[in-house]
């Protein structure tokens, strides 16, 4: 459920909203992408340098994969709504592409979350002990990424969604 447009305080038209929808989110989109790509390019380095079979061992590797493959997909979940935007121009579909946008962007955060979780748990585990390792994944995953990007808004989303439906 969504607050409904109307009860907004703009003045746009409905192609305008699509309009302002769609540039919001590409802007987004371009910030995100930004850093996933600084990540992956990172992590497409890594097994590269001196000595990363041995200082990192099975339980690095896996991190590493998970790391890795993480932001390669958020990388496709953040690039893919301005490649349907280009070829679905001029067809009408922005109200589609928004949509559509809006999930991949969800999906992108997700797997960028899992990707700099695994990275930082990686990094920290070949500096640290274990417990400082679990410590970092907690915190990055749990703490930054999970309330952040996820919790704190769904709480807002939700207590929006319930005074506009005790305002109808």
């Amino acid at each position: 459920m969504s607050v409904d447009p109307s009860r907004k305080p703009r003045n746009e038209t409905e192609h305008e909203r699509l309009d302002r929808q769609l540039m919001e989110l590409l802007q987004g989109f371009r910030v995100a992408t930004t850093g996933v790509q600084v990540l992956f390019a990172f992590l497409l380095t890594v097994p590269f340098s001196a000595r990363f079979d041995v200082k990192v061992g099975e339980t690095g590797r896996a991190l590493f994969y998970v790391s890795l493959f993480g932001a390669g997909l958020a990388s496709v979940c953040f690039i893919a709504p301005v490649i349907q935007h280009r070829i679905l121009f001029r067809l009408g579909q922005k109200a589609l592409l928004i949509r559509r946008a809006n999930r991949f962007g969800i999906a992108g955060a997700f797997a960028l979350g899992i990707s700099m979780t695994a990275a930082t748990t990686l990094v920290v585990q070949a500096l640290s002990e274990k417990a400082a390792a679990t410590v970092a994944t907690v915190v990055v995953a749990v703490l930054l990424c999970g309330w952040a990007w996820f919790v704190q808004p769904y709480l807002t989303r939700r207590r929006a969604e319930s005074r506009a439906s005790e305002d109808a």
